[in-house]
């Protein structure tokens, strides 16, 4: 018997909300319910206050959609908004369309044993030898296409790539690099990155559809994005390309606290309200001691098509300037081209689809630089100094 959505909510059904105040589906407490080769994800909000008290709340929810028969597997989440999010009062019915409209992230298991991380308290990925986030303090400046076409420029240069699409409120991977379809899983433990030009990719864009608005609160974020990293069989990379949300909130905290970063890439546009913004990112990353292997200038000029004549739509060298000032590398400029824009729509980015154009050229020789930046970073941290206790 194929097991539906219906079926898993009327067996929910019988499960008591807090203090036998109703059940858990009635409260609005479910959230929508994924079902991928009969193992069935969701996860149930409760106030942040209670979250550990209701913990045999999540096991009776685990239990009792296992025991529905076709069910292989059942893992449930417990989530809760932060204090003051409105959660701290009794549980009250919501409203159907307050749910969260996405699946939860993919199961959770014991992770290998990783590599000895380079960064005290952060547990490296297994396989991964280094991963680089990149960043933007704004939205509308190119990050995510300057993610792909980075990572498709390492790939070139001979690395083996994967892209980790971390922008879970608006992820553009999919897209950009053509791929379709709902990832599959490895023993039903883990899922199994995308794969396309050579590159293993993973994003939320193949669990929702594209025009799914995700409402999710910050604790399901922060656990999509950990287990998107973690549960994902990603093999033996030389690199993993995080394309970062925009902006500097818990998205971004939570890989700079606890993924040992080899570095991170700053994109910004030429004009001072874009460098505003960037300032803000170098300086989280900063904070949290994350190398900064230095700053992108996207669509830094325009050439006519037809004349060949420059024109500096945005200003231009803002952000060449602002590297030197703040001592960070300054790895080029990316001229604003409709060819970047048209073969980035089309899921072919112009470093695959015009590999001898220009463009792509200048993308390679970014990526080349970002390498032997992430190179000179090992290199400083492996010649640090140690204390020993005897």
């Amino acid at each position: 018997m194929a097991v539906t959505k219906e079926i898993v909510i009327e067996r929910l059904k019988t499960v008591n909300g807090p203090d036998f105040t109703g059940n858990i589906v009635d409260l609005g407490m479910v959230s929508e319910i994924f079902i991928a080769d009969s193992k069935v994800f969701f996860s149930i909000t409760v106030p942040a206050a209670r979250a550990q008290e209701l913990e045999p709340l999540r096991a009776a929810a685990e239990r009792a959609v296992k025991a529905i028969p076709g069910v292989a597997s059942a893992v449930v989440a417990l989530t809760a908004e932060k204090k003051g999010g409105g959660m701290e009062a009794p549980v009250q019915p919501r409203p159907a369309a307050a749910q969260p409209v996405a699946p939860p992230p993919a199961p959770q298991r014991p992770a290998p044993q990783a590599p000895a991380s380079r960064s005290h308290g952060k547990r490296g990925v297994p396989g991964i030898d280094a991963i680089i986030a990149v960043a933007s303090g704004k939205g509308g400046v190119g990050k995510s296409t300057t993610a792909v076409n980075l990572a498709l420029g390492l790939a070139a240069n001979g690395l083996k790539v994967g892209v980790l699409d971390a922008d879970i409120y608006g992820p553009s991977m999919p897209r950009l690099l053509d791929i379709h379809g709902r990832p599959q899983t490895v023993d039903g433990k883990v899922l199994k990155p995308m794969q396309n030009y050579g590159l293993k990719v993973m994003s939320m864009g193949f669990l929702v559809d594209e025009e799914t608005p995700m409402i999710w609160r910050g604790p399901m974020v922060m656990s999509a994005l950990t287990q998107m990293l973690r549960e994902v069989e990603w093999g033996s990379l030389d690199v993993l390309v995080v394309d970062m949300p925009p902006g500097t909130g818990d998205a971004q905290l939570t890989m700079a606290q606890q993924v040992p970063l080899a570095g991170a890439v700053i994109v910004s546009t030429p004009q001072d309200l874009a460098l505003i913004d960037a300032r803000k990112g170098l300086n989280m990353f900063k904070k949290v001691d994350v190398p900064l292997l230095g700053i992108v200038e996207n669509m830094s000029y325009f050439l006519a098509p037809d004349t060949g004549k420059r024109y500096d739509i945005f200003g231009h060298g803002g952000a060449r300037r602002e590297a030197e000032r703040l001592g960070v590398t300054f790895l080029g400029e990316v001229p604003l081209e409709m060819g970047i824009r048209e073969s980035s729509d089309a899921g072919a980015p112009v470093v695959v689809s015009k590999p001898d154009g220009a463009e792509a050229k200048i993308y390679r020789d970014i990526a080349s630089k970002v390498w032997e930046r992430v190179q000179e970073e090992r290199g400083a941290a492996e010649a640090a100094p140690t204390i020993v206790f005897e």
